[in-house]
């Protein structure tokens, strides 16, 4: 996986998903993390392969409305449309504590298997970072959500 931070439309970390990785053991896993903390029963370590959705080759999440709404708007970011949040990207705004919660609401998560299949999805710091590039945000605003 690329070391260079790579955030979609919605504000995933796309750098930090093991569906970028050449390794299909590492999709396995993946893949079986998913299946257990989501009950995504769709993919396999070969269709969940993705290269970003900016990138114009794979997608792992081939029926996400948010990719060809953005490129539709021609915005770099959904934090870039006076829509947001709208009803194709509210489902995907996530903050970390959410993601606790949420996956650990009724199974045990390892650290390792919540860094694998969900650290990615901790979009709402990128989120708050655009909004506030773009001036929909006040600058204060930039970081706030990252700190403890």
């Amino acid at each position: 996986m690329s070391e260079e931070k790579m955030v979609g439309y919605c504000g995933y970390d796309c750098s930090r998903c093991a569906a970028r990785s050449n390794d299909a053991t590492e999709r396995q896993k993946l893949v079986d993390g998913w299946e257990r903390i989501f009950g995504h029963q769709a993919y396999t370590a070969e269709n969940v392969r993705c290269d970003g959705c900016k990138a114009g080759g794979r997608l792992a999440d081939t029926k996400c409305a948010v990719r060809p709404c953005a490129i539709e708007r021609k915005v770099e970011s959904c934090a870039g449309c006076s829509d947001l949040p709208c009803q194709k990207v509210r489902p995907l705004l996530a903050s970390r504590d959410g993601l606790l919660i949420y996956a650990c609401r009724d199974k045990q998560v390892t650290e390792e298997e919540y860094d694998r299949c969900c650290r990615q999805f901790e979009g709402m710091p990128n989120v708050v970072e655009a909004l506030v590039a773009c001036g929909r945000l006040p600058k204060w605003a930039a970081g706030a959500s990252s700190k403890k």
